[in-house]
């Protein structure tokens, strides 16, 4: 996978900025889409890989000359932090399959809330749920080192998962894993929630960040809110990072009903995803020739 204007990381494009769905017709427009305005890689979210035609996905984007990546969260019917086993074995066999799924498009990357359902939880989580995390995630991740690929740690708040909150509780978490392959996913919407700025735990992850997403504290344009995306952009830059830097916004107009409840996505920021997607990179182009030019 090769950048763009000399800049050393990929940037991606969520595929929902163009499409609700993965059906062989919206997966073709988003694929267009994203080489169209000039991005390096296209993240697909599995939350509707039965409709995904792999083949063809993986074809069209070898064609357009795009990496890819994957990302997903999971239910509460299949949830691998429950105490409850037949709920976690679910949970286990969509991770699986959703691994698989990834290497048939191509990727080298599956990433997301791998670790627990996506939505609010009413308890903290048990010791029992985390340690059934833990011992789920250390198979997927053997059987992703056997396969070339790395899966990510996606932080989320508060008011999606009750797992990783924290940049610290997702290197505890990968620590309690113990595979090198397990890396840390950096998403600065959540990061604006959680952390108390988002500079220190672009340090704090360090070598072991594996992808970053890019979103408005309201996951508008870029620069519409109050993110110090100049300091974030910074931080990388001290790091050394050069991974995917992936665009990530949401509109009910474009995802579906079920999943835009699932992100409380009460309102649209946005109507026109591809002059938003344009605005993106080029501002995510901007921060990086910034950052390296310190």
């Amino acid at each position: 996978m090769v950048a763009t204007d000399t800049l050393t990381n990929p940037i991606g494009v969520h595929a929902l900025v163009w499409v609700g769905d993965t059906s062989p017709a919206s997966l073709a427009l988003a694929v267009e889409k994203t080489r169209a305005t000039g991005f390096d890689l296209l993240e697909l979210s599995l939350h509707d890989s039965v409709n995904l035609d792999v083949a063809a996905a993986r074809d069209a984007l070898r064609a357009a000359g795009l990496g890819v990546a994957c990302s997903r969260g999971l239910a509460f019917d299949a949830d691998v932090s429950s105490d409850d086993p037949a709920v976690v074995e679910r949970g286990e066999k969509l991770l699986h399959d959703s691994l698989a799924v990834t290497q048939g498009l191509g990727g080298t990357h599956l990433t997301g809330a791998l670790y627990s359902a996506l939505g609010k939880y009413g308890h903290p989580l048990t010791e029992a749920g985390r340690r059934n995390v833990v011992a789920v995630l250390r198979r997927l991740a053997a059987e992703a080192q056997a396969r070339g690929m790395t899966l990510g740690l996606e932080i989320c708040n508060r008011y999606e998962t009750n797992v990783v909150n924290t940049a610290r509780d997702a290197l505890r978490l990968a620590d309690d894993i113990g595979a090198g392959n397990v890396l840390i996913h950096l998403d600065t919407y959540h990061m604006n929630i959680e952390e108390d700025d988002l500079v220190r735990p672009v340090h704090e992850v360090g070598e072991r960040l594996g992808y970053v997403h890019i979103g408005e504290n309201h996951r508008g344009y870029l620069g519409s809110g109050h993110l110090d995306f100049t300091s974030f952009f910074h931080a990388l830059g001290d790091i050394g990072y050069r991974g995917p830097i992936t665009f990530e916004s949401f509109s009910s107009a474009v995802v579906m009903r079920g999943l835009s409840n699932d992100l409380a996505i009460w309102r649209n920021l946005w109507s026109d995803g591809e002059d938003l997607a344009r605005h993106a990179r080029a501002f995510i182009a901007g921060q990086l020739h910034a950052a390296a030019a310190r």
